[in-house]
């Protein structure tokens, strides 16, 4: 038996490590998975890079971060698989929305418009609007600055962006030390639940499967230990599409729901399993099918397009300078290579591409696949931008907002 200690946050979206501990996908592959719990993407980061654990649920920016030297102590990191797509919600107090659209489905269901109200309610407001973000290199502060941006908005500039841990979030919504704030669920959910925000923006409307947490490894113990990297790969992929089967849900909102975990009610997990969205508390619910995914239309699979994007956008927020070598490096974090070596044998549909178009695929596509049929889903920004890695200078001469 191999043990393997990886960190993990309480959100929803740890679900498939917690299924292939408390499942025993991992066990049935000889991996003893001890998974530790952490307060904060820092600490989280920090026993990754320093050795404390061997294995990290991650922020897929993070990993790309830590690689280029942008946060803390470097590290090189690759990420063979992901753990999920989507899964994160923008909300704000009730003071702040009540100058956005009224109907909620609307609201939810145009980010464009949203964006524009959200522009004249910053003006309206009693002070800039603070918003709580998990890590400066999150997909969430990712997400939500190329939202803003999209409308006009200065994220550096009209509001103020504070970093904090998702679980100290709804507390800081009760004291008034913040606005409203974008993550993961279960915190956004509970933070409605509580009367204290609603929905402004889902973040699988902002950019559909859009890509959220990895499986982090330090890229030289991954390269040592090959044999126990695709044992827990392959752990992985099953315990991801056990927790991605509508018959599990319950089974799996009553694991996360433990204080180990998660520690928040089975019920709200559940629904956001389920992609049900209680915009405001009291309202009828949003079914939203691809809130949160783990498993179907290759939702592991590490595009290295994915990095590249990432890497776009820091280069566009200025938060890395833009350099070939920084870009290659930022592609290389993401490992196709290893996820296609763990799995080769266990008949796992993935596709014969590491690269695609992000953006491009608007209604459910089959795609060239290594093993059986494998379709993807919509990937849409709600922009409609298109962004080609290969003509990355290109995507962000079109924002006005890249230096040489």
């Amino acid at each position: 038996m191999t043990t393997i200690r990886a960190a993990f946050l309480p959100l929803t979206d740890s679900a498939v490590l917690v299924a292939a501990r408390e499942k025993g996908f991992a066990e049935a592959q000889s991996i003893d998975l001890e998974l530790v719990r952490t307060t904060s993407w820092a600490t989280l980061r920090d026993r990754l890079v320093y050795g404390q654990v061997q294995a990290a649920q991650m922020l897929a920016p993070l990993a790309v971060a830590v690689t280029l030297g942008l946060s803390q102590q470097p590290a090189a990191l690759s990420a063979p698989f992901k753990l999920n797509s989507n899964g994160n919600m923008l909300v704000m107090s009730g003071e702040f929305a009540a100058a956005l659209e009224p109907d909620l489905p609307a609201r939810l269901a145009d980010p464009l418009g949203t964006g524009h109200d959200f522009a004249t309610a910053i003006g309206l407001f009693r002070r800039k609007p603070i918003i709580g973000i998990v890590h400066r290199f999150s997909g969430h502060a990712l997400m939500l600055r190329y939202w803003l941006g999209s409308v006009g908005i200065d994220p550096d500039r009209d509001v103020v962006l504070r970093v904090l841990p998702p679980s100290l979030t709804v507390e800081a919504m009760r004291l008034g030390e913040i606005d409203g704030f974008i993550a993961g669920d279960p915190w956004p959910a509970a933070a409605i639940a509580q009367g204290l925000a609603e929905a402004v923006a889902i973040g699988a409307r902002i950019w559909q499967r859009g890509v959220e947490k990895v499986l982090a490894l330090r890229t030289d113990w991954m390269e040592a230990h090959a044999d126990t990297v695709d044992r827990l790969l392959l752990a992985l992929a099953q315990a991801a599409r056990w927790c991605d089967d509508p018959a599990n849900r319950g089974e799996l909102a009553a694991l996360l729901a433990r204080d180990a975990y998660v520690g928040e009610p089975a019920e709200l997990i559940e629904a956001s399993l389920a992609g049900i969205v209680i915009p405001r508390a009291s309202a009828p619910a949003i079914l939203q099918p691809d809130f949160l995914l783990f498993h179907r239309e290759a939702t592991a699979f590490p595009w290295r397009s994915q990095a590249l994007w990432i890497y776009s956008q820091l280069v566009r927020w200025k938060q890395a300078e833009p350099s070939a070598e920084a870009q290659a490096a930022a592609g290389a974090v993401f490992r196709p290579d290893m996820y296609r070596r763990a799995l080769a044998a266990s008949g796992e549909p993935m596709p014969g591409a590491s690269m695609k178009l992000e953006g491009a695929v608007g209604v459910s596509t089959g795609v060239g696949s290594h093993h059986g049929a494998l379709t993807l889903g919509p990937d849409r920004f709600f922009d409609g931008r298109v962004f080609d890695p290969e003509r990355l200078e290109e995507y962000l001469a079109a924002f006005g907002q890249v230096r040489s």
